[in-house]
């Protein structure tokens, strides 16, 4: 049971890593970014 514990662990870090990294090439950070700004300044009247 730990070891399937450990692989499970593994599995899910080493998709987790993968998909920052498919984030970080196609720009995904900026448009999160953009989109968190504009809802901030929505939320207090300015945007």
């Amino acid at each position: 049971m730990k070891d399937v514990r450990k692989t499970v662990r593994l599995a899910v870090l080493a998709a987790a890593v993968i998909l920052i990294i498919v984030g970080i090439r196609e720009n995904g950070f900026r448009e999160v970014m953009s989109r968190a700004v504009m809802i901030c300044l929505d939320c207090i009247g300015i945007g």
